[in-house]
């Protein structure tokens, strides 16, 4: 079956930093560009970061420009999120999906998501 687990979610200061890690199986990883999303609470779900299928390219919401870092491992079927400089705001849950696509659009497959806790 597909899957898409993300880990790497815990509790840290403002100022700290994380790496999650979304591992995929049960399509084909190279052909799907995979984004990252975070939802907070009380607020809608938000686009954090694509990677693209292609050519590993990335794009960054302007909330985490310059502090976060997405890549991913084909021979692993794994894709990251470096989160440094972590403020409050960036307490949400976040969930990684995948597309059929060159760029991150709608989400074919989606995770359960991984809780990132920042505090002040």
């Amino acid at each position: 079956e597909v899957q898409l687990v993300e880990s790497g979610g815990g509790l840290v200061q403002a100022g700290g930093s994380l790496r999650l890690s979304c591992a995929a199986s049960g399509f084909t990883f190279d052909d799907y560009a995979i984004g990252w999303y975070r939802q907070a609470p009380g607020k809608e779900r938000e686009g954090v970061s694509c990677i693209s299928s292609s050519d590993g390219r990335t794009y960054y919401a302007d909330s985490v420009k310059g502090r976060f870092t997405a890549s991913r491992d084909n021979a692993k079927n794994t894709v990251y999120l470096q989160m440094n400089s972590l403020k409050p705001e960036d307490t949400a849950v976040y969930y990684c999906a995948a597309d059929y696509e060159t760029r991150c659009e709608v989400g074919d497959y989606w995770g359960k998501g991984t809780l990132v806790t920042v505090s002040s």
